[in-house]
């Protein structure tokens, strides 16, 4: 039992922090996309500040990928201030642009500490008496240390994430002053250029999590992802230092995607799947290969045992595990939980996986509303092989039904998660297109 609780330990469905010996290299099956290429060198290179956006699928690798990147250019001369914003800052069912400001500022604030923060200070201090009352709070920033004058803006944060109440009472005090923030942050960054020591005088902001940002329709016809990443774009590209948001893959992949790059001067970069099957329906070696390099690395950290065999009771299952995860690695991670979730000892039995599957699937299942075509929605993806640039396969993209890849020639497909594959609410509509 102690292996085997071990081995689904080690298949955490958590990002791997930068050097971790389990991370595995997916380049050569992501169409060669590589985000130290597509997003650092731009980053190294500008004598500008830079704001590019980053997306993929939820779950799909990019923060993995972020956390590497970040290391990279810590080795380059840069500090840099990386964040997971959905952790601590953001409610991805209900974010504004102010939301997203505020939490850059409050990272900045804590992590770079040889800059003054009295120009981000003062502005708060203006701000403060109309929001006592809303912070439940007696604090008087003027009595306080700089240190917990620092510490209010993770309060303010806080409370627009937690409480719905108070959210848009904060959102109300703050918002038309953002642009004076922008102001003193970008003096405060400056700033920072000038104290920071000569090896990592260079600053980048990374701002992950923003790619679970929920889609919500306006009612003036935008979306809010529209009003965040387009409308507020000119806010978003203001701050003195370079600048790094992830968005939602619905986004990045949709009509807007040409508006994103005349807007922040480059396409959205997207990490894509791990490709596992061809455009025609050829199941790769490569890509399984690659799976198969993952499960080995996961289970080496704890165990030499061997993996089919001791692990897993057949390469069968290996494959069934493989198959159905899509090419989207935190899938492989969770069926490899859920499947151990069935099992008192080793190896995985192709019934536990089976089961696994089968559980996942029904997630799956009832994410799609047949109320709205959906079903029907995946079939002409299935056939076509591309998700068309509308509302209805933006969401099944952002819902993973849908799933996104890249060829070896650089070209963009898309295909239906296996794991619905075999649904017969899938399978009807797709014998009427195929017969």
């Amino acid at each position: 039992m102690a292996v085997l609780d071990d081995i689904y330990n080690a298949f955490n469905p958590m990002p791997l922090p930068a050097g971790s010996p389990k991370y595995v290299d997916f380049r050569t099956v992501r169409g060669g996309n590589d985000v130290s290429v597509e997003l650092g060198r731009k980053v190294q290179r500008s004598e500008l500040p830079t704001c590019q956006l980053f997306s993929g699928h939820l779950g799909g690798g990019k923060s993995t990928e972020l956390l590497r990147l970040a290391e990279e250019l810590k080795g380059r001369g840069f500090t840099v201030v990386y964040f997971p914003a959905d952790d601590d800052d953001i409610n991805a069912e209900d974010v504004e642009y102010t939301d997203i400001l505020l939490a850059c500022t409050r990272h900045l604030l804590e992590e770079v500490k040889e800059a003054d923060p009295a120009p981000v200070l003062g502005w708060l201090r203006d701000r403060w008496g109309s929001l006592v009352d809303i912070m439940q709070t007696e604090i008087q920033l003027s009595e306080t240390s700089i240190e917990a004058q620092i510490n209010q803006f993770a309060k303010i944060t806080a409370k627009i994430r937690t409480q719905k109440s108070q959210r848009a009472q904060l959102r109300a005090e703050l918002t038309p002053y953002t642009d004076n923030l922008i102001n003193a942050l970008n003096e405060f960054i400056e700033d920072a250029k000038k104290r920071l020591p000569p090896d990592r005088n260079k600053l980048i902001v990374i701002a992950d999590g923003l790619e679970k940002i929920q889609y919500i329709s306006l009612p003036d016809g935008r979306s809010n992802h529209d009003d965040i990443f387009i409308a507020r774009a000119n806010q978003l590209k203001s701050l003195a230092c370079h600048v790094i948001y992830t968005v939602p893959v619905s986004m990045a992949l949709s009509t807007r995607a040409s508006d994103l790059m005349d807007i922040y001067g480059c396409s959205p970069e997207v990490l894509p799947m791990v490709e596992i099957r061809s455009r025609q329906g050829v199941m790769l070696q490569s890509g399984m290969a690659k799976l198969r390099e993952l499960l080995e690395s996961r289970v080496s950290s704890v165990t030499q045992a061997k993996l089919v065999g001791e692990v897993f009771d057949s390469e069968t299952t290996v494959e069934l595990l493989c198959r159905m995860s899509g090419g989207h690695v935190r899938n492989l991670v969770i069926l490899m939980q859920y499947a151990i979730d069935y099992q008192d000892r080793l190896p995985i039995t192709g019934r536990s996986m089976e089961l696994a599957v089968r559980k996942m699937r029904r997630t799956y299942r009832e994410s799609v509303d047949a109320g709205k075509n959906e079903w029907e929605l995946l079939a002409q993806v299935a056939v076509a092989k591309i998700a068309p640039n509308d509302d209805r396969f933006r969401s099944l993209l952002f819902r993973r039904c849908i799933l996104q890849y890249l060829d070896d020639d650089g070209e963009t497909w898309h295909d239906v998660h296996p794991l619905l594959f075999d649904v017969e609410e899938f399978m009807a509509p797709l014998r009427g297109m195929t017969t």
